[in-house]
């Protein structure tokens, strides 16, 4: 735990992500991304030299036009001392139904961050903290690439002046094996996603293409996140 959190807390203080007195919300859906990160802000909370606060969102997509059981993360809040808020939403309904685009998890996507904004700042919250790791960052790189032909990432840091909120990214030197070695070394309580584009999204295809590229050029993933680092890509 303690090297997953030093992690984070490097890169909180490269790119300058906590202020003194933050109220920073935590986009939880339930996997083990935002679950680890939810866990290392908790432990990063004890005894960061800046103070600041916690608190979880989860936005319920409701697939299947069910509410997701979410009992044992809130039980993890209460035991973390975290307020846990949770709202119930039509995003697989609109998505999937109503919208039934080509890119469903590009509109669900930006449609859930629409709403964790909405929930941050209804929560007196200044910043947005999501669970990308480094596996993230390299096949959004590809991806926009690949799909978009340009060269681009999420932002480590992102202001976001229509919303007044910063949004953060502190799990971008963290790899994805290790956050599941740590979910499962510590049981993490992952509630099993339901939706009907799980394991079959570009991402998924993007990251399996980076771990064959890699038996071929060795450290590829540490060699794109370099390249946004020297190229100072996209903030990075």
């Amino acid at each position: 735990m303690q090297k997953h959190s030093g992690l984070m807390r490097a890169a909180i203080d490269k790119y300058n992500m906590i202020d003194e007195g933050d109220r920073i919300a935590v986009g939880v859906s339930g996997g083990k991304d935002s679950l680890a990160l939810l866990w290392g802000l908790v432990h990063l909370r004890r005894y960061y030299p800046k103070k600041f606060q916690v608190v979880a969102l989860t936005a319920d997509p409701c697939f299947e036009g069910k509410e997701a059981d979410y009992s044992l993360i809130e039980n993890f809040c209460k035991e973390n001392d975290v307020e846990y808020i949770i709202r119930r939403t039509e995003l697989a309904k609109v998505v999937f139904e109503e919208k039934a685009t080509d890119s469903p998890c590009s509109l669900c996507a930006k449609m859930r961050r629409g709403i964790l904004h909405d929930m941050a700042k209804a929560q007196g919250c200044n910043k947005l903290a999501l669970g990308h790791h480094s596996d993230d960052a390299a096949e959004t790189m590809l991806m926009n690439l690949f799909c978009g032909g340009n060269v681009a990432c999420f932002r480590p840091v992102t202001y976001l002046s229509i919303k007044d909120i910063t949004v953060i990214r502190p799990m971008i030197f963290c790899d994805e094996s290790k956050i599941t070695s740590l979910a499962e070394r510590y049981n993490f309580p992952v509630v099993k996603s339901k939706c009907p584009m799980d394991k079959n999204t570009e991402r998924e295809r993007t990251g399996n293409l980076i771990k064959e590229l890699s038996e071929r050029y060795p450290d590829l993933k540490s060699k794109i996140l370099g390249a946004l680092e020297r190229g100072s890509i996209s903030g990075w």
